[in-house]
């Protein structure tokens, strides 16, 4: 028995000493990270767009499209809007992206993804019952920053082509929201946001750590789960996306199904991504309060014990590693 525990105690130092080794180059590699020239990819881009913590996203709203669910008025705040995030990679810069398309947009845009080097990660509906019929195609990319805002510069370039118009240049409607937000607030633990009549909560996943081709995925570059609200404390609809790992999809759509919130798509919009992610789009009808109760059933599904656990057992490995390699 005491052998086996040498055994295994010098196993567990190699282990962590190669890790140090690994923590090592994973720390040198970080060093080499640039940071973006926002303002020459602005030139590039040619359109102003905002910034956290040295990342940049660029959106276009999709004013020109009248979507109508369910009697409900679909505007871009309430899902839809194209936008590319941009964050400094270890090959430069990574984008990820979201581009709303009509059936008629898809081919043609999707051609001019490949042509400028990009990558389509996913293709998938946020609605159902929704006339016009829009899609939403997920794009990445890697390489020299200025060379994917160029490449982005031209999809949008291409979705006005096809359209015949600028999407942001058309008309911006809002509409109506009545809904007692406080009430929201408090059911969800999340402070939302009031733009244009819809009121949209954005929840974060810290207890992840997400990466895509060695590059942290963080909440701006859509790494998050949302709703986004309207209408009348009687009569709202709710819109939008849980970001789920693995072992969270069943009991998630388990949840909402069971509080009378339809889950309308399952996908992933990633390729590469580190831990596994999958994404679900869901719409809800009915009374604001028992959505939001529905709406955090459903959220009280992620990062449940397990997951802590892994965590908790990840930052005792974290804390020995750094010993370990504090004394190396």
């Amino acid at each position: 028995m005491k052998n086996l525990k040498m055994v295994v105690t010098f196993f567990l130092f190699f282990v962590l000493i190669d890790a140090c080794n690994d923590r090592s180059n994973r720390n040198s590699t970080e060093k080499k990270l640039t940071a973006l020239d926002i303002s020459k990819m602005e030139h590039v881009l040619g359109m102003k767009g905002v910034t956290k913590e040295g990342e940049y996203k660029v959106t276009v709203a999709q004013n020109d499209l009248n979507v109508v669910v369910d009697s409900f008025r679909i505007i871009p705040p309430m899902g839809l809007g194209s936008w590319a995030a941009f964050t400094s990679a270890p090959d430069g810069a990574m984008v990820m992206g979201d581009i709303v398309v009509t059936e008629t947009d898809l081919k043609r845009v999707q051609v001019e993804v490949i042509r400028q080097g990009l990558t389509v990660t996913a293709i998938h509906n946020h609605f159902l019952r929704d006339t016009p019929h829009v899609l939403y195609m997920h794009i990445g990319g890697m390489g020299p920053a200025e060379k994917l805002a160029a490449a982005v510069k031209a999809v949008f370039e291409k979705v006005k082509e096809v359209r015949g118009m600028n999407p942001g240049d058309g008309k911006k409607d809002s509409v109506q929201n009545t809904l007692n937000t406080q009430i929201l607030d408090n059911i969800l633990g999340s402070k939302g946001e009031l733009s244009r009549g819809v009121y949209k909560h954005t929840i974060g996943r810290p207890d992840v750590k997400l990466k895509d081709h060695n590059t942290v995925v963080s909440t701006f570059l859509g790494f998050n789960t949302w709703a986004a609200w309207q209408g009348t404390p009687e009569r709202a609809a709710v819109a939008g996306d849980f970001a789920m790992l693995e072992n969270e999809v069943s009991s998630v759509i388990k949840a909402l199904v069971e509080n009378g919130i339809e889950v309308v798509a399952v996908h992933n919009h990633m390729v590469h991504e580190v831990p596994r992610i999958f994404f679900l789009h869901y719409w809800g009808v009915g009374p604001a309060e028992k959505l939001a109760r529905g709406l955090k059933a459903a959220l009280d599904q992620t990062g449940k014990s397990e997951e802590k656990t892994n965590a908790s057992l990840g930052a005792v490995l974290s804390n020995v590693e750094e010993t370990i390699c504090g004394l190396k």
